[in-house]
């Protein structure tokens, strides 16, 4: 039998459905729950968006010896594009990124960055198989089942380093910094609840 781990210390099970199809098939989550988790995300995300790194103890967020990197970067500026892009006929953008998985609160207008990755060829790398888009669906499917409106986007910023292990680093910085609920090395902070539905 599965071991069922869906982070009870956050979630009680009076929140939590199961249908009798078999364990994780059909799991609802209340959306006074959804709403609370991404409140405590937004709590934390929010002053880097409307600062930057600047005011966030944040100073060597940018050591790069080969780009120097703006101090003030900030995800929203970049261009949201929809989690199907890969799809469309001509590339919208190609070579060395980090990029975003990012989602608009709908009633409050905050964003909030559920995932931080890199790759050396942005135009490939969401094609294939990849952990944050089983997260990405069973987010979305959860929303959906709990009448939560989700507007989910992909950004990628390409003013990066071209070097595989200085973009890994500047990738390492900003998870650290933003703790996106998705990254495998955030994710028992924030007792994300649709990756353990996949797990």
């Amino acid at each position: 039998m599965k071991k069922l781990n869906l982070q009870c210390d956050l979630f009680n099970n009076n929140n939590l459905n199961f249908s009798d199809k078999g364990p994780l098939q059909d799991v609802f989550i209340d959306k006074k729950i959804i709403k609370e988790w991404q409140a405590k995300i937004i709590t934390h995300q929010s002053p880097i968006f409307k600062s930057g790194h600047i005011d966030v103890n944040q100073y060597s967020l940018f050591e790069s010896s080969s780009d120097e990197l703006n101090a003030s970067f900030n995800p929203i500026e970049l261009t949201p594009l929809p989690l199907s892009f890969w799809r469309w006929p001509k590339a919208m953008h190609e070579g060395p990124a980090v990029y975003f998985v990012m989602d608009e609160i709908i009633d409050s207008g905050e964003n909030i960055i559920l995932y931080i990755g890199e790759t050396i060829s942005a135009e490939k790398r969401w094609k294939g198989e990849h952990d944050c888009k089983d997260y990405i669906s069973s987010y979305s499917d959860s929303l959906h089942k709990a009448n939560v409106k989700a507007k989910l986007s992909i950004r990628f910023w390409l003013d990066v380093p071209t070097k595989t292990k200085e973009r890994r680093k500047l990738e390492q910085k900003l998870i650290q910094a933003w703790l996106p609920p998705f990254n495998k090395e955030t994710r028992e902070i924030w007792a994300t609840p649709f990756t353990s539905q996949i797990n």
